[in-house]
């Protein structure tokens, strides 16, 4: 995953192969920025002009720039999986909230 960030926002970064162009698109708002670059240093200060645009935007509008999450989300998987995380819950003496949590934030700090 190819992600750069800025004043802790994070856009993730692609190659536009018709625009011979990187792309970054600022991930977590309330709406969409984009913005393009041809090399790395070009790119971030792309990004940190359409974060300040968006920001602006923001600003004038009264709306909340960041996109806000609840805490909760369905995850659907497969029964097997569901026994073991059970299983090792209930062996740990933890939730399986817990253990899932824990196994997430393993994956974020990666």
């Amino acid at each position: 995953m190819n992600v750069m960030t800025v004043d802790g926002y994070q856009a993730r970064i692609e190659y536009d192969a018709e625009t011979d162009q990187f792309r970054g698109e600022i991930l977590g708002l309330n709406g969409g920025a984009d913005f393009y670059g041809r090399n790395p240093k070009e790119l971030r200060a792309e990004f940190r002009k359409s974060l300040a645009v968006f920001l602006e935007v923001c600003r004038e509008k009264g709306i909340e720039p960041r996109r806000s999450y609840s805490g909760r989300f369905n995850l659907r998987i497969p029964a097997e999986l569901h026994e073991r995380l059970a299983i090792v819950a209930q062996a740990e003496g933890k939730s399986i909230n817990t253990v899932a949590q824990e196994a997430l934030l393993q994956r974020l700090a990666a």
